[in-house]
């Protein structure tokens, strides 16, 4: 959990600054316009409300995070815009003290928000009234750009992109490639994968290319190369996930671990300031309670390689009481209790807990729920897959949230990306196969333990 500390007006003098690396997405901007009422301008137009209102909230997120910090008050903003705001592209913002007024103990700050190009979008005149006293504040990790940055000081992961015959599957692969993420192993028909890539204008010069004649051949090359560490994670391509994953769990492949594989997604919903978790919406259909507890340790193995440090898992129910005739709330009392006897280790585990009661401390205090889980879920573990997929398409589609999902529980994390994941959901979900890998081969007993019977 990242902390912020503020600086009191004696330490700050005309010329400190402080600066920000953002991206801007249409859904931002829609936001933004739907909750402040400008809904004449939801395309995000250069002289609209709602693009002067992100660029001040910009700042104003900047003023309140660096400079001067924490407790800090904007007594006044002006902000003029000088060109449209760019979607999706990365914008650099700056302030910049211009004058410092010990009457008051007030700061004038100069704003600037520049494009990718270094051409000035918008400024800002803004006057601030400094921090009273010291302070330190805790942040949740909430946007998974963090995922990012956490993957700079690794080395590209050495990466088996299975059947990529498609131009989606080989552009989420030279993408996450070139964002350092991963070295790229083509396994797949060699010749059609160089067709496709030359009528798309894709350089492949970046990427190894191990030829094969067919889905299955494809799988079984790029397992037995994962077992052997040739390469350090699989990518799903343009196979189904059933051929991908049967390769995986064959003996000979050497990447089982006795544990059932289980899909996990790290979510940031922007109108929830934390990370959640959620498993198992893409694998499990209906998982008994000796996989689930597999789920839940496989989640939290997920979480911890990810940065959350203990995480809190909700076993989620429609109801909060044990009900025998509703088996999810049976689960959620077992595993909560396996934590206990440490059939469950690394995370704390509760449940039964109903949706609102997981995620919002309010609800749980108005149902009178005492529990270390409630309220602040790091882990959001499902009944069943309808359950499960509808929450993580609901967040994905309807709420812009991002995520970061892998499959869990072999030896290698495997990345199954689909025709309809975003570019970003794509790099996301490399940066979190980066992570789980390191944090694998670091502290394996953490990630993947051994559990009391």
């Amino acid at each position: 959990m990242p902390t912020i500390a503020n600086r009191l007006f004696e330490d700050i003098k005309p010329g400190d600054a402080a600066s920000a690396q953002r991206t801007v997405s249409a859904a931002d901007l829609r936001a933004w316009a739907c909750a402040f009422g400008d809904a004449g301008h939801l395309a995000g137009a250069g002289d609209s409300q709602a693009v002067a209102g992100v660029a001040a909230s910009l700042f104003a997120a900047l003023v309140g995070s660096a400079l001067p910090g924490p407790g800090a008050a904007i007594r006044s903003s002006t902000v003029s815009l000088s060109a449209p705001l760019p979607v999706d592209m990365p914008l650099t913002v700056v302030v910049t003290v211009r004058e410092t007024h010990g009457a008051d103990k007030t700061l004038v700050l100069d704003g600037r928000v520049t494009g990718p190009d270094a051409g000035v979008i918008a400024t800002a005149t803004i006057v601030v009234a400094a921090p009273a006293v010291a302070a330190r504040v805790d942040v949740p990790e909430h946007r998974l750009e963090g995922l990012l940055e956490r993957c700079r000081g690794l080395k590209p992961m050495p990466t088996a992109v299975v059947h990529p015959v498609s131009l989606d599957a080989i552009e989420g692969a030279l993408d996450a490639a070139a964002a350092g993420l991963i070295l790229p192993v083509l396994y797949g028909p060699e010749a059609e994968i160089r067709r496709i890539a030359a009528a798309a204008g894709l350089d492949l010069s970046g990427a190894r290319i191990v030829s094969t004649a067919s889905e299955e051949e494809s799988a079984a090359k790029a397992a037995a190369a994962a077992g052997a560490g040739e390469v350090e994670a699989l990518m799903k391509g343009s196979l189904h996930t059933d051929v991908l994953l049967h390769a995986v769990m064959q003996k000979e492949a050497g990447l089982r671990t006795g544990r059932l594989l289980s899909h996990c997604a790290m979510m940031s919903v922007p109108t929830y300031a934390r990370r959640v978790v959620l498993t198992d919406v893409a694998l499990n259909i209906a998982p008994d309670t000796d996989q689930k507890r597999d789920i839940c340790q496989n989640a939290i193995g997920f979480a911890r390689a990810l940065g959350v440090e203990t995480p809190k898992v909700a076993v989620l129910a429609a109801v909060e009481m044990v009900r025998t005739k509703m088996a999810a709330t049976v689960d959620g009392a077992i595993l909560a209790k396996m934590a206990d006897r440490r059939q469950i280790v690394g995370g704390i585990v509760d449940g039964p807990l109903d949706l609102d009661a997981a995620v919002d401390a309010g609800a749980a205090k108005v149902k009178h729920i005492v529990s270390p889980v409630a309220g602040v879920a790091d882990v959001l573990l499902v009944p069943n897959i309808e359950a499960g997929n509808m929450i993580y398409k609901n967040l994905a589609f309807m709420s812009d949230a991002q995520a970061a999902g892998l499959v869990v529980g072999a030896r290698v994390p495997v990345m199954l990306t689909s025709r309809a994941d975003s570019a970003s959901a794509r790099r996301f979900s490399a940066a979190a196969a980066v992570l789980y890998a390191d944090a694998l081969k670091r502290e394996p007993d953490a990630i993947l333990p051994v559990t009391a019977d």
